[in-house]
């Protein structure tokens, strides 16, 4: 892929390194997800100050609740949408650069995309710094769950001469991507016609 920051390939390299990350030290067993719950569950997930938890609003309206992770005392987002008809639990996680954790924040991100029965990941990065933020990426799509990239800020990535194609990116990677500037609420339609690929529905609605 060629892009602003980065003149290498992004197609992942199937080595399941992300994967072995992720279940280092999980011995307990993953819990059911939507399939057997009725319960569609996704996590947004990305680096401080990439627009991550604007996003998590707007999807979800006021009715969030916020409390420590078991253990911690790390806060961690929860609130609800019905989209396409079901009621979809979404979580905003602490800020994370990479699965193989250094602060307690992304060891609670970690965790809970390990532990809380998560359908679907979507991945919010800073489109001024895309290479850079791909990493993680293609860690999360070592976890062999559904990863949905956001390219968020694509406003102010254009002001500085960067653009994204974002259907050029997504075949690259192999995922869906949409292309976002959150702050004005550009792209919000699409990435909730994304999400309702992942619950049982054609039809999208958005209920706070």
């Amino acid at each position: 892929m060629d892009c602003h920051d980065c003149h290498q390939s992004c197609h992942p390299k199937r080595q399941n390194i992300g994967w072995k990350i992720f279940n280092f030290g999980f011995k307990k067993k993953r819990p059911k997800n939507s399939s057997s719950t009725g319960r569609t569950t996704i996590a947004l997930v990305g680096s401080p100050n990439v627009g991550k938890s604007l996003l998590f609003n707007l999807l979800t309206g006021t009715y969030v609740t916020v409390s420590n992770y078991p253990g911690t005392t790390v806060e961690v987002a929860k609130g609800n949408a019905v989209i396409a008809g079901e009621k979809v639990t979404f979580f905003d996680t602490p800020g994370m650069y990479s699965l193989m954790p250094i602060t307690e924040e992304e060891s609670v991100a970690r965790d809970l995309i390990a532990n809380e029965g998560v359908d679907l990941i979507i991945h919010v990065i800073d489109a001024k710094h895309l290479g850079r933020m791909l990493n993680l990426t293609l860690q999360l799509m070592e976890t062999q769950l559904p990863v949905l990239l956001v390219v968020n800020m694509i406003d102010e990535a254009q002001k500085l001469g960067i653009w994204v194609n974002e259907d050029r990116l997504a075949h690259q990677l192999g995922i869906p991507v949409v292309t976002m500037a959150a702050a004005q609420k550009v792209g919000l339609k699409k990435l909730i016609a994304k999400v309702a690929d992942h619950v049982p529905s054609n039809s999208v609605s958005l209920t706070y």
